[in-house]
């Protein structure tokens, strides 16, 4: 099946039939509008921490009734979107989207610009180091440097992982800056909770926001891993518009809580420095 054919495989009750009326041809867009909603929040079940699912953990998880799920698994199986294991009893993302991923990475300017600034904070802390950029609801980490040489020869990776906005550095840096209705919507679709110090609630949350905003930089404080402190700092566009953020990453016990001031400095310059190579310029 070619992929450009995949809304119509998906569109529940439309026939091939005569060249439709304006009507039927403005209720057929509507239709496959939905099914291409459907597909990507079938999508948008699988994590890091929920690489295979189930049927019925999908339907669970996106409300979708049992028949319509499977009609959307079987097409997204069939264009590479999703792969079965051998029980087929559970699904995964497929290649075909690490390829696009890629595609989309190569062809991303922050990716290229920021690769040195990326390289040379990992050098100056000795930390792990994540660039992401915001989807509307998580923070898609795009760009990731590691100072373990078991990691990579060249200690540094491409890849795409989404995580959670409310509970990362990252995340955390770039949601305090954007606009209201946003951050609604994040708080909208559930805070989930990871570990004890996650900020579940939106009362914490919006004054953890508050707090950024004033110093510039957001702290992770063991809320979406156990044992991990994180320091981030947000990115600017053009505008001066907050859409990426750059954070540091390490074990509580290295990165511990005394050297937090000096090192958000160093995150704060080199996320300022990425911004500037956008073509911010601060007032």
């Amino acid at each position: 099946m070619a992929e450009s054919d995949l809304t119509n495989s998906i569109s529940i009750g439309t026939t091939q039939a005569d060249p439709p009326s304006p009507g039927k041809s403005a209720r057929g867009s509507e239709d496959n509008l939905k099914s291409l909603v459907k597909l990507v929040r079938v999508l948008e079940c699988f994590t890091t921490s929920s690489r295979a699912l189930t049927l019925a953990e999908i339907c669970a998880k996106t409300a979708i009734p049992r028949s319509t799920t499977h009609r959307l698994l079987a097409s997204l199986r069939e264009v590479g979107f999703l792969e079965q294991d051998r029980e087929r009893d559970r699904y995964r993302l497929g290649l075909k989207l690490f390829e696009l991923g890629n595609t989309a990475l190569a062809n991303f300017d922050l990716s290229h610009v920021a690769r040195p600034m990326v390289e040379g904070l990992r050098r100056v802390s000795g930390h792990a180091v994540h660039l992401a950029v915001f989807d509307g609801y998580r923070a898609v980490v795009v760009h990731r440097a590691d100072p373990s040489p078991e990691f990579s020869a060249a200690g540094t990776s491409t890849f795409i992982e989404n995580t959670p906005a409310h509970c990362t550095s990252v995340g955390k840096a770039i949601l305090a800056w954007q606009p209201e209705d946003v951050v609604q919507n994040v708080i909208a679709r559930g805070l989930e909770r990871f570990t004890d110090t996650t900020l579940d609630t939106e009362e914490k949350l919006r004054a953890e926001l508050e707090i950024i905003r004033l110093r510039g930089y957001s702290i992770d404080e063991a809320e979406h891993q156990p044992g991990i402190r994180c320091i981030g700092a947000p990115v600017r566009n053009q505008n001066g518009d907050v859409f990426a953020g750059l954070s540091i990453t390490g074990p509580a016990w290295q990165l511990t809580a005394e050297k937090v001031p000096e090192l958000s400095k160093v995150v704060i310059y080199h996320a300022d420095q990425i911004s500037r190579s956008l073509g911010f310029t601060s007032a």
